[in-house]
């Protein structure tokens, strides 16, 4: 069923933000992009974007007709105050707060909120995001409850009635995999394998059956397990 609003999807990417625009590809008559630029350690992300939206047009004409402009923002200055394994070369591991040092802190918070803004100006007044708290790296701005809260904040500070869709919340990475194929069956499970980028390292000169990166930083790791997981289920 077509829902007749325009949704804002936030998409790095990456595995579950090219399964969420694709979740909301097929739920919305009108979907924007929106990716960010923060110092990424690892910025092939933004290189590998615009090849996976012409690549996902081409999966579908519903989809083609319904994808609209994608928004590249410049948000350079989280790298410039957060001091994280995701914005400097340095090893991941975890801090004495029990959180990794891939935890930048704030992000996800001004993502939402610079996505928001733009949604306001476009018109639309859906957002969805990738977050999950089910199979993740235990960020708190990933969870449930900062986001139903953020919804919040946001609504009242911009007088809005904006919606912050999560479809990957409580599912865990082997769903995701499942769903992306109920979403566009082999080919686009083939495309998030071959075109999106996880790895928090940057790598990508390896295929390995669930895609490219290093295999051993925390997302490739959460990727890999989970596609075992799915392959082992056909």
């Amino acid at each position: 069923m077509t829902i007749p609003n325009g949704a804002l999807v936030l998409f790095s990417g990456g595995q579950d933000s090219t399964t969420c625009l694709a979740w909301a590809l097929s739920r919305y008559a009108k979907v924007e992009t929106i990716g960010f630029d923060y110092g990424q350690r690892h910025a092939i992300e933004l290189t590998v974007r615009p090849a996976l939206l012409q690549k996902l047009r081409a999966l579908s004409a519903d989809w083609n007709q319904r994808l609209g402009d994608d928004h590249l923002i410049d948000l350079s200055l989280i790298a410039k105050i957060s001091g994280t394994a995701l914005t400097q070369d340095v090893a991941i591991e975890m801090q004495e707060n029990g959180l990794p040092n891939t935890f930048v802190p704030g992000r996800n918070l001004l993502f939402m909120t610079v996505a928001a803004t733009l949604a306001y100006r476009r018109g639309l007044d859906v957002l969805v995001g990738g977050m999950c708290e089910t199979d993740f790296s235990g960020y708190p701005d990933c969870r449930n409850d900062t986001m139903q809260s953020l919804q919040t904040t946001l609504n009242l500070g911009m007088a809005t009635q904006l919606r912050i869709e999560t479809p990957l919340m409580w599912i865990d990475k082997a769903a995701t995999w499942n769903m992306a194929r109920e979403l566009g069956g082999a080919a686009l499970v083939d495309l998030i394998r071959e075109d999106t980028h996880t790895c928090y390292l940057g790598e990508r000169d390896v295929l390995h059956d669930w895609g490219y990166g290093c295999g051993k930083c925390p997302a490739c790791e959460l990727r890999a397990r989970g596609y075992t997981l799915f392959a082992a289920f056909p």
